[in-house]
């Protein structure tokens, strides 16, 4: 249990681990692991010493349930969808599913039946995913504390591990798409031979080119991550004041965040498809 503001924050920016402390381990409560085990983490120092193969339970949890909510959902209205009296949920989707593609049609210049089902996924996903954020910060933690779970973070895309995997798919579609469309020379020679067509230039062009490739999924991942962790981060300041001053500043903030979320989101979604875009344009 927290006891002071750094202990309260740090508790609820601490993921739900789940991974393998070495043999000989000294464990929080003083105890010594004697084999090599996997366990759940009771503190961030633990989290951090399982090291990369480590799970974030929360994360993977809450990410898998948006997902399942989002293909029920849409499933739902595709099996009872009627032209002659569509209900208020047929109609909501609809619109959503006519404005990405509106925003695939006037983005998207190649030809490709993947691109636009993506887009959806992707905007409908990241936005379930960031509107857990609306739920009060205290909320689910309390609840995971009465389940015995030291830690429970609730909006996957506070965790970079959530939009790195989220932005590494994207960019494995691109070098695919790119390989697939303008074949292996042709892909070779775009980041060998641009900007500048000369021989001469060739390690300053695959410099460039390279580089540019590389910033795609680093821009996906920490545009979305920062913009969500940074407001996670003042919900939970906000948290911290007493309880007449929270409601003065946590309406507005959570008013703020019902642009802040469908636009995050947005982004996500236009940035996948210029690039799935650019990939599919063969010079």
């Amino acid at each position: 249990m927290a006891t002071t503001s750094a202990e309260y924050i740090q508790h609820h920016l601490q993921n739900l681990t789940f991974g393998k402390l070495p043999a000989g381990y000294e464990r929080a409560d003083g105890s010594i692991v004697n084999e090599a085990t996997w366990t759940m983490a009771r503190t961030g120092t633990e989290a951090a010493d399982m090291g990369f193969m480590a799970l974030h339970l929360d994360t993977l949890g809450w990410a898998v349930f948006m997902g399942l909510i989002f293909i029920g959902l849409f499933r739902y209205v595709a099996t009872r969808a009627t032209v002659d009296t569509p209900g208020r949920l047929q109609n909501f989707v609809e619109i959503i599913v006519e404005f990405v593609q509106g925003i695939v049609k006037d983005t998207f210049h190649g030809r490709n039946p993947l691109i636009a089902p993506l887009a959806l996924t992707i905007f409908v996903w990241v936005f379930l995913m960031n509107s857990l954020k609306w739920i009060p910060v205290d909320y689910i933690p309390g609840l995971g504390m009465a389940l015995g779970l030291d830690y429970f973070k609730i909006v996957p895309t506070t965790d970079p591990n959530a939009t790195f995997g989220i932005s590494i798919a994207v960019f494995a579609l691109i070098i695919y798409y790119s390989i697939k469309i303008k074949g292996v020379g042709g892909f070779t020679k775009e980041l060998t031979l641009t900007p500048f067509n000369h021989w001469a230039l060739i390690p300053f062009n695959l410099f460039l080119e390279v580089l540019g490739l590389l910033t795609k999924p680093l821009s996906l991942a920490l545009r979305l991550f920062g913009n969500m962790y940074a407001g996670e981060v003042v919900f939970i300041l906000i948290a911290l004041l007493p309880f007449y001053v929270q409601w003065a500043l946590n309406v507005p903030w959570a008013i703020f965040h019902i642009l802040v979320i469908p636009l995050q989101a947005f982004i996500f979604m236009v940035l996948t498809v210029v690039y799935l875009s650019a990939a599919h344009e063969d010079h």
